[in-house]
């Protein structure tokens, strides 16, 4: 009989994208779905970016990129990186993949050997033990809780370290918490990682836009760490651009070549069209950013507000990103007279069933007594979402 690889026979199937799926199964069939499960901006693409990509058509830049990216892309992005986050690269550190999710499985496959350990801090974002595990790699998982604001403490980070170490996984603003490390946080976990030579630094700053606190920090502005962190991040999430597919890595030299290595054997570069809007998006006007950033805010502050007060949810305010991820293991082992809720992943189906709200149960992420909400919808939508959830809490005794 034919099987698959063992390699994609261990691999989890999505749960982010399983949600998405179901409550769009259920769209189709008449019911009104409202669709908190997806991590992605509700905005439409910045104008001058489209203009950019209709340019680049006319242009007939429509034969391959270079793998690593276009030089105009590569040095919007060296610019950006010095504007916004006063960091220094050279282009040749810079290397462009389809989208920020390629560009961290890139970099895992280019410096994770079979039986290397990679620290996750939980909640983690549900693609990072996948592809760990996909590299043959370790997961060593470091459960953190609300309490905490869902943040690792240089302790526990200390505490995780062994010999066989290779990488950390980081990603400040937080998908699936909105959690942000501060200056002074990051500056802890560095502390520890100084001490650890062979230790890579894997930081994702997709949501880097979408901060509540002020400026965006880098542990990669930490000299002592600095050419061991490889910074992801990408055009999605702060310009509205998740189907453009365009993502980055700024990386120590070796890794980049690395990574532009493996690129050129799987994927080559990517499209030439997203990369022009791309360079747009990075040089243009960015007073779209700042706009949805605002957007974010008010619906967090709305949703935050709603939330607090359905009996049984625990609740932070994030200071990042566009999710909450309530605790509402309260309502483990209760019952409607007709479904026993036992874990976040039951009760995510039940409210999706009998509130006809999506949302993903926290299992997926690493911490299987919340849920994520996504708030990137109109007001609308998320009041009447938190009414049908009360609601549907309401009834299980």
């Amino acid at each position: 009989m034919t099987q698959v690889s063992s390699r994609i026979a261990g691999l989890s199937p999505s749960e982010t994208l399983a949600m998405s799926q179901k409550s769009n199964e259920l769209k189709a069939q008449g019911i009104d779905i409202i669709n908190l499960s997806v991590g992605e901006p509700d905005f439409f693409t910045p104008d001058h970016v489209k203009e950019a990509a209709k340019k680049a058509i006319d242009g007939n830049f429509s034969f391959y990129s270079p793998v690593p990216g276009y030089k105009d892309l590569l040095e919007a992005i060296v610019a950006k990186l010095k504007r916004e986050n006063g960091l220094d690269y050279a282009t040749d550190q810079i290397v462009v993949s389809n989208g920020a999710k390629q560009s961290i499985c890139n970099t895992i496959l280019s410096i994770i050997n079979p039986g290397d350990e990679v620290i996750v801090p939980a909640p983690y974002w549900v693609s990072y033990v996948e592809m760990v595990k996909l590299a043959g790699g370790v997961n060593v998982v470091v459960h953190t809780g609300i309490e905490q604001d869902f943040k690792m403490t240089p302790a526990q980070l200390e505490k995780a370290i062994t010999s066989k170490t290779k990488a950390l996984i980081l990603c400040s603003p937080s998908n699936p918490t909105g959690s942000v490390y501060s200056r002074d946080e990051l500056q802890g976990l560095a502390e520890v990682i100084a001490r650890y030579p062979d230790i890579i630094v894997l930081s994702d700053e997709i949501y880097e836009h979408i901060n509540y606190i002020g400026t965006h920090e880098s542990i990669a502005r930490f000299d002592e760490i600095r050419d061991r962190v490889v910074i992801i991040n990408g055009v999605s999430k702060a310009y509205a651009m998740t189907g453009w597919r365009i993502g980055f890595i700024a990386a120590p030299l070796w890794i980049a070549k690395a990574t532009n290595k493996l690129q050129g054997q799987y994927t080559s570069g990517a499209s030439s069209i997203a990369q022009k809007a791309a360079v747009a998006a990075f040089s243009g006007d960015q007073q779209c950013v700042e706009t949805m950033r605002q957007a974010f805010l008010r619906r967090r502050d709305l949703c935050y507000k709603l939330l607090k007060d359905v009996p049984g949810v625990k609740v932070n305010l994030p200071q990042g990103a566009f999710y909450l991820f309530p605790d509402v293991s309260a309502y483990f082992g209760k019952s409607n007279g007709v479904q026993r809720i036992n874990d976040a992943g039951e009760l995510a189906m039940y409210l999706l069933e009998t509130a006809h709200v999506a949302c993903v149960g926290g299992n997926a992420f690493g911490a299987p007594t919340c849920i994520r909400l996504s708030y990137a919808t109109s007001d609308e939508n998320l009041i009447e979402a938190i009414r049908r959830i009360r609601k549907a809490l309401d009834a299980l005794k």
